[in-house]
């Protein structure tokens, strides 16, 4: 019985280590500790795209590395909660150097929900997501270097990583990795059924 419980121990551990994305060795070096987050701060720096619920009282702000599929399986999750909640998406450029320029194309978009999308789904049957552009904006690419700053700031260590505020304790929550439907709705403190 007590092997068991070890055994689904360790397999819960190590499923939650596969459930994100690290940055290269050379990206983003760990933090020794973890510093508080500040929606406040994220709010007002951080540069990234809105979807769900544009007047919910709850807003969740997550960090994504384009080239992540764990952010990419985030976002599916998400979806069922965008008719309750506000998400923020913030791209970050972490990964490999495709990041960076595919953010900053979802951050440009006209309609960055939509292509958001089609770049998840590409990524997630292992076409490599969106097409690289063939310029950006230097205000686009800075604000991806300023959001990944900001993460690194926070001493994340994976992404998808997201700041909100639970619904019910008004207590802020930071998450690292991706989740289902009902755990991300538990951990934010809404009902997930619709």
């Amino acid at each position: 019985m007590h092997l068991n419980r070890l055994l689904i121990s360790a397999l819960a551990v190590a499923a939650l280590l596969l459930a994100a994305c690290s940055p290269q060795k050379d990206a983003a070096p760990a933090a020794p500790a973890k510093p508080a987050v500040s929606i406040e701060t994220i709010a007002s720096q951080a540069k990234g795209f809105t979807v769900g619920a544009m007047m919910s009282s709850t807003t969740v702000y997550v960090f994504f590395d384009p080239q992540c599929p764990h952010c990419g399986h985030l976002w599916q999750e998400s979806m069922p909660l965008q008719k309750k909640l506000r998400f923020v998406w913030i791209p970050c450029g972490w990964i490999n150097p495709k990041s960076l320029p595919q953010g900053a194309a979802l951050l440009a978009a006209s309609d960055p929900q939509a292509l958001m999308t089609q770049h998840e789904a590409s990524l997630l049957a292992g076409t490599g997501g969106l097409p690289i552009p063939e310029s950006i904006a230097p205000e686009i690419e800075q604000a991806v270097k300023a959001n990944t700053k900001l993460l690194n700031s926070y001493g994340a260590e994976s992404v998808p990583f997201f700041v909100a505020k639970n619904a019910r304790t008004g207590e802020v929550i930071r998450h690292e990795g991706a989740m289902n439907t009902a755990d991300l709705a538990n951990l934010i403190g809404v009902d997930p059924a619709l």
